[in-house]
C-alpha cells in the first residue's frame, strides 16, 4: 500500500510543478509588459520636463527682454 501512495504523490507533485511552470511563464510576460510601460512613462515624463523647461526659459527671457527695452 505504501508504494501505491508514493506513486500517487509523485504523480501529483509532477502536476503541481507543471502548473507552477505555466504560472511562472505568465508572470514573466506580465513583468515584461509592466517594464515596457514603465519605460514609456519615463520617456513621456522626460519629454514633458524638457518642454516645460523650454517654455519656462523662453518666458523668463522674454520678460527680461521686455523690461530691458
Amino acid at each position: 500500500m505504501k508504494k501505491i501512495d508514493q506513486d500517487n504523490s509523485l504523480f501529483n507533485t509532477d502536476i503541481a510543478t507543471n502548473k507552477g511552470l505555466e504560472v511562472d511563464k505568465i508572470k514573466t510576460t506580465n513583468v515584461n509588459i509592466l517594464l515596457n510601460r514603465v519605460r514609456l512613462d519615463q520617456k513621456r515624463t522626460l519629454k514633458k520636463r524638457i518642454i516645460f523647461s523650454i517654455i519656462l526659459a523662453s518666458l523668463v527671457s522674454s520678460l527680461a527682454i521686455y523690461f530691458i527695452i
